[in-house]
């Protein structure tokens, strides 16, 4: 007799959500393939005009490539194990598939150095000036943004600059932004504030090309120059939320992003 085998969806575990509400990222390997990593890598590789084959043609330490609404980044965005993870981090459903993966700043070994690795949270809605991303804020409520996300379309090791995570930071940004408001403050104006942070622990986003990092969107984060020998592909996207987090609801019903606001705020 043949019995049917009902298919387990991946989810993050207990140990996971927790981790990403105390340190602010949970890292989940295999998010999508490895074929598909590959075919969004062939599109970027063209979209640079280098020749992967030709370092001579890598020039700069940085190319950054517009938003690319492709059929392969759309796959890579839209898995089983990352709609349930944003589930599990944002709320049920509470969260915008994503149709594009944002800008893809492709790092390249060259001698000159990257000039674009200072420590920075990601704003969420703009401020005065629309167009001027340095004049974007960040709330306590984290308006306009659910989490950040770190796509990995090539193999990153440690020389291949990863970027860098301060291991529970979104703790500390929550405190300085409380007392700001609904108005919060400005990109420029909280990344003038990082320095003076509690000293954390900081981890490499590492990992083989189909990894993807959601991060709590207060978590501090930066670029770091490329010493290794291959080209870095990667998207660095937000999920957008459907409706505002609200860190007045009752506990039980607070997804894990606004249980880390709290967290940070005790």
């Amino acid at each position: 007799m043949a019995f049917k085998v009902k298919a387990i969806m991946k989810q993050l575990t207990p140990a996971q959500i927790s981790n990403f509400i105390s340190e602010g990222f949970v890292k989940i390997e295999q998010a999508f393939s490895t074929e598909v990593a590959e075919e969004c890598r062939a599109i970027l590789w063209k979209a640079t005009q280098c020749d992967p084959n030709n370092p001579d043609t890598w020039t700069q330490p940085v190319i950054r490539i517009g938003e690319l609404a492709l059929e392969p980044f759309v796959q890579a965005a839209n898995t089983a194990i990352l709609h349930k993870a944003f589930d599990q981090l944002v709320g049920k459903d509470n969260w915008q598939p994503k149709k594009t993966l944002g800008s893809f700043p492709i790092r390249f070994p060259v001698k000159e150095p990257a000039t674009d690795t200072g420590w920075h949270v990601d704003a969420g809605f703009p401020g005065e000036d629309h167009d001027n991303y340095l004049e974007w804020r960040i709330n306590v409520y984290s308006k306009g943004r659910g989490l950040l996300m770190l796509f990995l379309f090539s193999d990153v090791s440690g020389k291949d600059a990863p970027t860098v995570i301060k291991n529970g930071s979104h703790l500390d940004v929550a405190k300085i932004l409380e007392p700001e408001g609904e108005r919060g403050l400005s990109f420029m104006a909280l990344a003038q504030q990082l320095d003076s942070l509690p000293k954390r622990q900081e981890t490499l986003a590492t990992g083989k090309a189909g990894t993807v990092y959601l991060c709590h969107p207060f978590i501090v984060h930066a670029a770091q120059h490329h010493h290794g020998v291959t080209p870095k592909f990667m998207a660095q996207p937000p999920l957008f939320t459907k409706h505002d987090f609200d860190i007045s609801k009752a506990e039980k019903e607070l997804c894990a992003v606004e249980k880390a606001i709290l967290l940070g705020l005790q």
